[in-house]
C-alpha cells in the first residue's frame, strides 16, 4: 500500500502532526508499505531523517497587505500546492491528511480529483475555532468527502458534534507516545539530572510553544509563592516561540529569574532526559485536545498538574490522580496544588504504565490506523 501523508509540519518542529506522520510512516516501511509526505519546511531547521520521500512547498506569505493582495496570494498558494503535491497524491493508494489549513484542503481536493480514499486526522485548533467559511469552504468539503475522520480526543469529537459536523464517519485514537518515553529509575532520575546541570531540588518541567494559549505565565507567576514555601524549587521551559521576551520580563518582575530556566527549542531525542529529570509536569494551558507531552510525561513516570482545559480534564477521566486539575488562569491553584504534591512527591501509578503500554505506544496507535487504512483501499470512494 502506497500511503501519502499530507501534513503542514515535520520534525524536528515538536508538534503532534509532525510526529504522528513519521510514526505512521515507519510503520508502513515495517510492514512492506511505503509512505511519501506533502509539506511545508520545518519552521526550526531542515525536515529531519523520514521514511519516505518529502515534497516541500513554501509557507505562504502572511505579511501586510490588502484584501484583495491576500486573496490573490491564497489563489496563487493553492494553484502552487496543487502542482507540486500532485505527483505524490496521484501515485498514492491512500492520502491521509493531518488539521487543516489551505495545504490540506488542497490536499483533500487533489484526492478527490484522482478518485483516492483519505483519513482526515485533526489535532485541536481545527475545531476548537471552527468557522464555516463563505463562499466556499474547502475545510468542510475535506471532513465530509474523508473516508473516516479521527480526533485527538473525545472532548474534541463532541465539539466537532455540537458545530453539526457529521459523526458517521468519526472516531478518537488517542496520541501515540514514542517508545523513548519509559519509566525512570531513580538512578535514570539522577543521571538525567546530572548530565542537564539542574541539581537536586524540586524541578517543574513545561514542554510548550511559549504562546499565551499555553499559559506558562501563570506558572511563573505562580512562582515566587513556590520558592517560599520550597526554596529549591525551579521552573524549566521546553519551547520556543514569540512570547519568550514577555515571560523573561515576567520571570525579573517577579524576582524568580535565577528560578526559571528556558531552555529553548529541545529536540525530540533530547527530551525524554528532561521528562526524567522533572518532579512534576505543568500544563496551565488555556486549550488542549489531547497533549502528547503530557502523555510523554506520564510515561516517564512523571505525574501531571493540568488546567482545566478539555485535554487535561480527559487526561484526568483517563489516569486519575496521576493528572491533577486546577482552574486556568488561576497562580494561587497552581501554587497550592505543587505545594501539596511537593510536600508529598510521587511517581506515576502502575495503572498508568500499563494503560500506556496497552493503549499508546506507537505500535498500537499504528495498529489502529493501519486497519483503517486498508479497509478503505478496499471500499470504493464516494
Amino acid at each position: 500500500m502506497r500511503i501519502c501523508h499530507v501534513t503542514p509540519h515535520l520534525p524536528p518542529d515538536q508538534s503532534a502532526n509532525a510526529l504522528l506522520p513519521v510514526q505512521l510512516g515507519r510503520r508502513a516501511g515495517a510492514d512492506g508499505d511505503s509512505a511519501t509526505y506533502v509539506s511545508h519546511p520545518p519552521r526550526s531547521s531542515a525536515a529531519g531523517d523520514l521514511p519516505g520521500p518529502v515534497t516541500l512547498i513554501p509557507w505562504r506569505d502572511r505579511s501586510a497587505a490588502s484584501w484583495s493582495a491576500r486573496k490573490w496570494r491564497g489563489v496563487r498558494q493553492a494553484a502552487l500546492i496543487a502542482r507540486r503535491a500532485a505527483p505524490a497524491i496521484r501515485n498514492a493508494d491512500l492520502v491521509h491528511l493531518h488539521s487543516n489549513g489551505l495545504l490540506t484542503e488542497v490536499g483533500a481536493w487533489l484526492a478527490r480529483r484522482y478518485g483516492k480514499p483519505t483519513v482526515l486526522t485533526l489535532y485541536g485548533t481545527e475545531i476548537w475555532h471552527y468557522r464555516r467559511r463563505r463562499p466556499v469552504d474547502l475545510f468542510t468539503r475535506a471532513y465530509d468527502a474523508a473516508g473516516q475522520v479521527t480526533f485527538y480526543s473525545e472532548r474534541l469529537r463532541e465539539r466537532a458534534e455540537s458545530l453539526g459536523l457529521r459523526q458517521s464517519h468519526a472516531q478518537v485514537v488517542y496520541p501515540p507516545v514514542d517508545a523513548a518515553f519509559t519509566w525512570c529509575t531513580p538512578e535514570t532520575r539522577r543521571e538525567a539530572r546530572a548530565a542537564l546541570g539542574l541539581g537536586q531540588g524540586p524541578i517543574l518541567l513545561n514542554v510548550k510553544r511559549l504562546h499565551p494559549l499555553a499559559g506558562q505565565r501563570y506558572a511563573i507567576e505562580a512562582l515566587p509563592d513556590m520558592v517560599r514555601a520550597h526554596p529549591g524549587v525551579r521552573l524549566v521551559v521546553c519551547g520556543a516561540g514569540p512570547l519568550r521576551p514577555d515571560l523573561e520580563a515576567l520571570a525579573r518582575r517577579c524576582g524568580v529569574a535565577d528560578r526559571v530556566l528556558f531552555a529553548g527549542l529541545v529536540d525530540n531525542r533530547a527530551l525524554p532526559a528532561y521528562y526524567a529529570a522533572a518532579d512534576l509536569f505543568l500544563l496551565p494551558s488555556l486549550l488542549e485536545a489531547t497533549p502528547t507531552v503530557a502523555l510523554e510525561a506520564l510515561a516517564s513516570g512523571t505525574p501531571v498538574l493540568s488546567s482545566d482545559n478539555p485535554g487535561g480534564l480527559e487526561l484526568h477521566e483517563l489516569f486519575d490522580d496521576d493528572v491533577a486539575i486546577v482552574p486556568r488562569e488561576n497562580a494561587e491553584a497552581i501554587v497550592r496544588a505543587v505545594s501539596a504534591f511537593l510536600d508529598a512527591p510521587r511517581r506515576t501509578s502502575a495503572a498508568t504504565r500499563r494503560r500506556i503500554e496497552r493503549d499508546l505506544r506507537p505500535e498500537r496507535v499504528s495498529d489502529r490506523f493501519h486497519a483503517l487504512y486498508g479497509r478503505l483501499v478496499d471500499e470504493p470512494v464516494r
